[in-house]
C-alpha cells in the first residue's frame, strides 16, 4: 500500500518556487556551462500553468519556465522509495529540453525524463546519484506526443515506466538515505550537444498535465500483547 503524499499545484506558491534553482549557479538566472540558453524567470505565464514556455531575447537567451521545490513554504522532498507519476506533452520545437529532476546540495539528480525534438522518438533517463543511463527509442515517443511516466526511486534500483511497461531497472538506486527536491522545467540547448533553435522560432513549450507522488505506507504498528 501506499499514500499520495504529493499532487502538483503548479500554481501553488507554497509547493513551488518559481524562476531560480542552486542547481544553477548562483541560483540562476543563466547557466552557460551546461549548454543551456536559459534565462529563468518567475513569470507566472512561464510555468504556472502547467505549461512551460521559453521565448526569444534580444541578447540570445531565452526567458524560461522553471518550478522546484526547493525553498517553498512546503519545502516537499522526495524520498527512496517514493514513487512520481506524470503525464507530459512534449515539445516540438529544435532546441526544447524539457526536464523532470531532482536536485539537493549540489547534487543528488536523478532525470525522470529528458527529451530533445531532434531526437523525436528518443527519451532519456539518468541516475546520477549512483550511475545508471538509458536512451530509449519508442514509437509512442514523438514531437507534440503525449506520454505517461512512472519512476520508482529505489534504494537499490530506480526504475522507469513508460506508458504502463516498464523499460528501466538501474540495479544501482539511490539508497536508503537519498532525498531530494523536484525539479520541473524548459530549458533551451546552446549547440553543443543538441541544435540550438531554428532562427525563426521565437517561442517553445511543453506541458505536464499531471505529477504526483506516492509513498510507501508505514508497517502497522503491532499491537502490545495483553499481560492477561
Amino acid at each position: 500500500m501506499s499514500d499520495v503524499v504529493f499532487t502538483a499545484d503548479f500554481s501553488s506558491r507554497r509547493q513551488w518556487v518559481a524562476g531560480r534553482s542552486w542547481a544553477y549557479p548562483e541560483g540562476g538566472p543563466v547557466n552557460p556551462t551546461d549548454n543551456k540558453l536559459d534565462h529563468l524567470v518567475s513569470d507566472p505565464a512561464y510555468s504556472r500553468t502547467g505549461t512551460f514556455r521559453a521565448t526569444r531575447r534580444k541578447d540570445g537567451l531565452w526567458n524560461a519556465g522553471l518550478l522546484t521545490t526547493e525553498g517553498s513554504e512546503d519545502d516537499f522532498l522526495l524520498r527512496a522509495g517514493d514513487v512520481l507519476e506524470t503525464r507530459v506533452r512534449l515539445p516540438t520545437e529544435t532546441g526544447a529540453w524539457p526536464a523532470i529532476w531532482t536536485w539537493r546540495d549540489g547534487g543528488q539528480e536523478i532525470d525522470v525524463f529528458e527529451y530533445h525534438p531532434d531526437n523525436p522518438d528518443l527519451l532519456e533517463f539518468s541516475n546520477h546519484v549512483r550511475g545508471g543511463h538509458l536512451y530509449h527509442h519508442d514509437e509512442a515517443v514523438r514531437p507534440g506526443g503525449h506520454v505517461d511516466l512512472r519512476v520508482e526511486f529505489g534504494a537499490r534500483s530506480v526504475i522507469w515506466w513508460l506508458n504502463g511497461t516498464q523499460i528501466f531497472a538501474d540495479r544501482r538506486g539511490v539508497g536508503k538515505n537519498w532525498h531530494a527536491h523536484l525539479i520541473v522545467n524548459l530549458s533551451v540547448s546552446a549547440g553543443r550537444y543538441h541544435p540550438r533553435p531554428e532562427a525563426g522560432t521565437k517561442e517553445m513549450s511543453y506541458a505536464v498535465e499531471s505529477l504526483t507522488v506516492r509513498r510507501p505506507a508505514a508497517p502497522p504498528h503491532r499491537a502490545a500483547e495483553s499481560d492477561s
